[in-house]
């Protein structure tokens, strides 16, 4: 049986609206707050409580999450003074943004001054995955915290602990580097069946439980023969997860051709074909261009 708990989510965008219907539906406690009030609203409806800012929001929660565009978001709100304020000691803040992990491993030291736990946790599943609550949810901090926030995760996914603080994020970008490049792939293969006269629907019936299916050949392959890119995982922050991946591996003396090719290619989706807030399965329009076809 679920325990309640006081919990504040701040950021009901596209992912953040379901997870917080999801915790809401698990009997927790719930406090929103969006900088776009109208994007949290409806959530009063559902029993959750709307706060006036982000200091109001976190006031008396035993757990915060942060759900934004990236680290310089959530570092940014962590630093607030007026936020600092009205937290409580004993207070665990799960950061479920993705950022890079110096974010998570600042964040995570400038909570502790303040006697507030940090989890990095971003997550993976796309829309879909917040509404189902199925997200993969890759967790870096102390065990015994994550231990304690592991019920509150629960209610949104499958929660795995990966190490100390840093290492969800790096697991994040492990996850979007596999993701970009894989979706650079189906591209490429749905193109081709395509071009060359076959069915792609069936090719990728025939090719589901083989060495080459995954999700994003049944989802996204299907998205990018019949033309549906409305966003489920937009492709403005699936370039800002690349350039995370690739100034890590910098960092760390690494040479990774395959992301920075596709990085680069998303780049040009985003600056050439306005692609930004576009699907990431996108991708395939870009392709499509560079062989001279319709888009």
């Amino acid at each position: 049986m679920t325990t309640a708990r006081r919990i504040t989510l701040i950021g009901t965008g596209l992912m953040g609206f379901p997870m917080s219907q999801n915790l809401i539906k698990a009997g927790h406690h719930l406090t929103v707050w969006n900088r776009s009030a109208s994007r949290a609203e409806p959530l009063a409806a559902e029993g959750a409580t709307l706060a006036a800012s982000p200091a109001e929001a976190v006031a008396d929660a035993e757990v915060v999450i942060t759900m934004l565009s990236d680290g310089f978001a959530s570092g940014a709100l962590i630093g607030d003074a007026a936020v600092q304020k009205a937290l409580g000691r004993g207070t665990i803040w799960l950061d479920m943004s993705s950022a890079k992990p110096e974010h998570a491993r600042s964040q995570s030291a400038t909570l502790k001054k303040l006697g507030v736990a940090h989890l990095d946790a971003p997550v993976s599943g796309g829309t879909k995955g917040a509404e189902t609550g199925s997200l993969a949810i890759m967790v870096g901090g102390d065990a015994e915290t994550f231990e304690a926030a592991r019920e509150v995760f629960e209610a949104m996914g499958r929660p795995v602990y990966v190490g100390p603080s840093g290492a969800g994020q790096l697991s994040k970008l492990a996850n979007q580097t596999i993701v970009a490049v894989t979706i650079s792939a189906v591209a490429e293969a749905m193109l081709l069946v395509e071009q060359g006269g076959a069915d792609p629907a069936a090719v990728r019936a025939a090719l589901k439980g083989g060495f080459a299916d995954s999700t994003i050949l049944q989802q996204h392959g299907a998205r990018m023969t019949s033309g549906d890119f409305e966003p489920g995982g937009l492709t403005k922050f699936q370039v800002k997860d690349l350039n995370n991946t690739l100034d890590e591996a910098r960092q760390l003396g690494l040479e990774l051709p395959a992301t920075q090719s596709v990085r680069d290619r998303f780049q040009h989706f985003i600056d050439a074909m306005d692609g930004a807030e576009k699907d990431h399965s996108g991708l395939y329009l870009e392709l499509k261009a560079r062989n001279g076809l319709p888009t």
